[in-house]
Order: structure tokens, then sequence, then C-alpha cells
């Protein structure tokens, strides 16, 4: 019995039609190479990825290459005799020293590259993050201005009661939050990075690195962020029950736009807070 005959063309036709569609709506969603990103160090990291993988696929090949053409060319139907290469000078000194040429040259950038990382010299301005369960504290050390940013209420659908809403039409879904990180560009900020309960790590892909929020502890990285944009990230290390809704989102912005939103914020906090006391 034909599949037309027990679903019908009509229905063959529909999973015919769905089954070329989805590589093709599939495929747009892959996320199968590294982020460039928008700092030097992001961008350091991506060339250096490339490179090596470069490395790698040219080995693989070559490997590869040798390994079929010996397997079919001197297979044992055609009376081939295996080669003895017992305490051959010359292969060993080939398979030595060959790996080590090729370690070396990619050990060169790497070591740049580690080096770039740890280098926070020259900072422009230093934010210190603080990892709470579940929620970031953000501190402008330099301009004593602070905030506290928790997942946003239009983003985190899952803990509704009417949690069946598709994640797919909400925005940013688990990935928004109430108070953003505002920064600058063309400024080397320096991060500070701790946490006050557990363990928690400070991730943003755009910026090309991670750092652990150890409590007691403090980790020292650095942005310097050249688009204008917003750049999403979520908390990397395992923290607790609401560790799936941590989201980080950093928007950097010009640096008059940032001079103008540090003097809302420190106006904001000048403000007097009322108490609402009732007099009997």
């Amino acid at each position: 019995m034909t599949f037309s005959k027990i679903f019908g063309s009509r229905t063959k036709q529909a999973v015919v039609a769905a089954m070329l569609a989805l590589p093709a709506s599939a495929s747009a969603e892959w996320g199968l190479n590294l982020p460039r990103g928008v700092t030097p160090f992001s961008r350091e990291i991506y060339d250096l990825h490339m490179l090596i993988l470069g490395i790698c696929v040219v080995i693989g090949v070559a490997v590869f290459g040798v390994m079929f053409y010996s397997i079919v060319a001197f297979r044992k139907s055609k009376g081939a005799q295996a080669a003895q290469w017992h305490e051959s000078t010359v292969v060993e000194m080939l398979w030595t020293v060959a790996p080590f040429l090729i370690l070396v040259g990619m050990a060169v950038p790497a070591t740049k590259a580690l080096i770039m990382m740890e280098d926070v010299s020259g900072a422009d301005m230093t934010i210190k993050v603080t990892g709470y369960q579940w929620k970031w504290h953000y501190e402008y050390i330099e301009e004593g201005v602070e905030l506290y940013s928790t997942i946003s209420s239009d983003s985190n659908v899952a803990r509704r009661l009417d949690s069946g809403i598709d994640p797919n039409t909400v925005q940013n879904y688990l990935l928004d939050v109430d108070n953003r990180l505002i920064v600058p560009v063309n400024q080397k900020i320096r991060f500070l990075t701790t946490a006050g309960d557990v363990i928690h790590a400070w991730w943003v892909p755009a910026l090309g690195w991670k750092r652990d929020a150890v409590p007691g502890f403090i980790n020292e990285s650095w942005a310097l962020i050249d688009e204008i944009g917003v750049y999403r990230g979520q908390c990397a290390e395992l923290c607790g029950k609401d560790h799936g809704f941590m989201p980080i989102v950093v928007e950097a912005v010009s640096e008059s736009d940032y001079a103008a939103w540090i003097e809302q914020q420190k106006s904001e906090s000048d403000q007097p807070v009322a108490l609402n006391i009732e007099h009997n």
C-alpha cells in the first residue's frame, strides 16, 4: 500500500513541501560559528579561532586523504606488502618536528590574545558587576551611580499562569531586563566581577569573553565597544533554580548620550524620598 493511498495526495504534497522548507528555515537559526563581536578582543579571538580551525582542516584533509589513498592503492588484493619503517630516523624526525612547528605557530597568536585579554591598563572607566540570586548589580565607580538589573516582566512569560504563550512571539524572550547596563562607545571599560552569594558568570558573547563571579574574589576584564547597539547575554554558571532568568543587556551609546544618562541618574538619586507616615 502506497503513501498516497493511506494519506491522500494532498497530505503527501503538504509533507513534501514541509520537508523541503525545513532546511532553509532551520539553517537560518543555526549559530555554527563564533560571533565576530564588537570589541578588539572579540575580533582577535574570532581571527585566532578561524586560523586554528583552518590549520585543523588542512591537517585533517591531508591525514585522511593519505589514509584513504593508502587503503585503496595498497590493498591486499593487489598484492601490496606493508613497508617496514621501524626505527626510521627520518620518519621519526618528521612526525616530531612537524607537530612542534605547528604548535609553535599556533601558540604565538594565542599568547598574544591571552596577554591582550589580561591587559586592563589605561581604562577610561570602571564598572563593578556583582551577581546575586537572581539579578545583577552594577556600580559605576567613578560616577557614584549604581543600579540593579533583573529580568523584565514582559520578557519573562515562562513563569506566568498563561505560560502556554508561544515564546517565539515574545520579543527577546528571557533576554530583556528592566535596567540596562549603559556604556559609552570608544572608551576602554574595566569590569570588576564578583558575587554576593554563589558563583555566577557574566557573559555577553559580543564582548568576546566570559568572567566568573565568585564570592570573595574580584576578576578583572575589559571591553572597548566601537559600535552603538544593544548586546545581550546571560549568566553562564548554574547558580540555582532561577539561573535561566538572569539575562544581561548592555546598551552602547554615544559619549554625549552616556554623559546625559549619567546626569539623569545622579539627579534621580538626589531626589528626596517621600515617606508615607500616617499620624493618628
